[in-house]
């Protein structure tokens, strides 16, 4: 049973990193299309430059959602490191808790601009805002479940900010 969880993470994960791809594909190829439309054909390229815009937005909440880990963070965590393990598990859940907490305490709110946001469309792509804005709710919800699974993990005595030894990579280094 471990194994296809285990499995079914690799794939999910996968897939995640696979999409986030794909919007930097996206990104990248309108951005390139703003520049010929702009600078070498002298037309109007403003469909363009919305879609890179909203390709960088969705990209970097999704990525801070489903890609990012914990270890692949820029932190300032100076204090956080020079601890003891046993205040640095308390450190990380108090911090998680109140992140989880904000996170369900504006949940609500914004859910209800979502939404009310369907009113509105995109200048050139005619986009539905609550379309285009409903990556936030996603990015929410799904950092209140990431930091509710990394609780559990650091009071079952898991470290995940600390970097695990790759057993091959140091057996390989011995003499």
């Amino acid at each position: 049973m471990r194994q296809h969880i285990s499995k079914a993470s690799t794939w999910l994960s996968r897939g995640a990193e696979f999409v986030a791809a794909m919007m930097l594909a996206v990104m990248f190829g309108s951005f390139l299309l703003t520049i010929l439309y702009r600078y070498v054909l002298n037309w109007p390229a403003g469909w363009a430059s919305e879609l890179s815009t909203i390709m960088w937005m969705w990209l970097v909440l999704w990525g801070a959602a489903f890609v990012t880990r914990e270890r692949e963070e820029i932190r300032f965590d100076i204090l956080y490191g020079a601890v003891p393990a046993a205040i640095r598990r308390l450190m990380f859940v108090i911090f998680a808790l109140v992140l989880i907490g904000l996170f369900l305490l504006s949940l609500p709110a914004i859910w209800d601009y979502v939404t009310f946001m369907r009113v509105q469309r995109t200048a050139y792509l005619r986009i539905r805002f609550d379309w285009l804005f409903s990556i936030y709710v996603v990015f929410a919800v799904a950092i209140v479940i990431r930091y509710a699974w990394l609780t559990v993990q650091v009071l079952r005595g898991h470290d995940p900010l600390v970097p695990e030894i790759d057993e091959d990579a140091d057996a390989s280094r011995r003499p």
